[in-house]
């Protein structure tokens, strides 16, 4: 099953909010979440970082530019007994609004309220399990910080809730 990138997984996700409140949702046409309402997503490369990752994804996916807020939470799962499958869930603010649509990946993308995705049968349900979870709590990216030379990072950041 996880020939193509080993058995264990690792991708990002964005849940970019507009200035009216709106969602920025996608519907992909393969996986198990084909035709369903879902955050854009993908899987990290190599020599990225996670919250990098996400607003690649984003960019590719709708051509939305976005900044990092927050690291929601981490969704985590084990498919078939065999593959590790973990994705980064990030709080994002958009620098863009025109939305183009990477059509070899996706049906459809657009900025809808959260009314019209608790009333979509097609809404997927981490969305719907984010709906509920409103205000968030997040933890905020701090930058600044790096463990040292011994380790040789090119990149780091941390996310921590200071309370």
């Amino acid at each position: 099953m996880g020939e193509k990138r080993g058995n264990v997984w690792i991708a990002a996700a964005g849940l970019v909010i507009n200035e009216a409140d709106e969602w920025l949702v996608v519907k992909k046409k393969y996986g198990g979440l084909k035709g369903k309402w879902s955050l854009p997503a993908g899987f990290v490369k190599q020599g990225e970082m996670l919250d990098e990752a996400a607003m690649r994804e984003i960019k590719e996916e709708t051509g939305i530019d976005t900044e990092v807020i927050g690291f929601l939470g981490m969704r985590t799962g084990v498919i078939r007994d065999e593959v590790s499958d973990n994705m980064a869930i990030f709080l994002l603010r958009p620098h863009s609004h025109t939305i183009s649509v990477q059509t070899d990946e996706l049906f459809a993308a657009a900025f809808l309220s959260k009314q019209k995705l608790r009333e979509d049968p097609h809404t997927s349900g981490l969305l719907r399990y984010l709906l509920e979870l409103e205000p968030f709590s997040y933890f905020p990216p701090h930058d600044g910080l790096n463990p040292g030379e011994p380790f040789g990072y090119t990149k780091y950041r941390l996310y921590f809730k200071n309370s």
